[in-house]
């Protein structure tokens, strides 16, 4: 199937089949494809925890308004955006940078420039930013399910706070933003499934500026 093929195939699952677990190759699929999307400048400013441990889920299912699917998925990913952008965190991007690219003084510019830059802003503008690139991320892990021809489920109903709390984010530099479920969908259960897939059209959607 082409691209455009699998965007049309998926959907947001709302019921997974508990019996049916990812591959730990198709997990390793969709992690790379978050690692290799785009984000503003390449700093890549958000981690992603996968949520493995079972009493967690129980307790972050209850966070996020008892949906199923943070239990019922094979697994589970939350999107974590760095609560600011320090000297700490941006220089470890620049550290890679260097490493991979090799150090030189526009490099080094770069770094100072950058660093200064966030350094001027709000904590919570540099928040906003890092949460914009984390949701970069989930567009490309949903992409990545559905040419694997796996489910998935982008949830935004859920309280961060707790999922903070839950998680012991704050005491990494970490706010979540957005979270997801990914596995095989239990169509016999799910009254999404069957639904024609609805979108604005393309003559309301799109504006041409000749």
């Amino acid at each position: 199937m082409s691209f455009l093929q699998n965007l049309h195939w998926r959907y947001a699952t709302k019921k997974y089949d508990t019996s049916k677990k990812l591959k730990q190759d198709e997990m390793d699929q969709i992690l790379e494809a978050i690692r290799m999307a785009p984000s503003s400048n390449g700093f890549q400013p958000y981690d992603v925890i996968v949520v493995n441990n079972v009493d967690l889920r129980e307790k972050l299912k209850a966070a996020a308004y008892n949906q199923a699917q943070v239990t019922e998925a094979s697994h589970f990913l939350v999107f974590a955006a760095w609560d600011n952008i320090t000297e700490h965190n941006l220089g470890k991007v620049f550290d890679v940078l260097a490493e991979v690219r090799g150090n030189n003084e526009a490099l080094t510019e770069r770094r100072k420039s950058s660093i200064a830059g966030f350094a001027a802003k709000p904590a919570e503008a540099n928040f906003q930013y890092a949460a914009q690139q984390a949701f970069i991320g989930l567009g490309f892990a949903l992409a990545a399910a559905a040419e694997l021809k796996i489910d998935s489920s982008p949830m935004g109903g859920f309280d961060p706070a707790k999922f903070d709390e839950i998680l012991g984010l704050k005491a990494r530099g970490l706010r979540s933003v957005v979270i997801m479920g990914l596995g095989h969908r239990d169509a016999s259960g799910d009254w999404l499934v069957n639904l024609k897939k609805a979108r604005r059209p393309k003559s309301e959607m799109f504006i041409e500026m000749n």
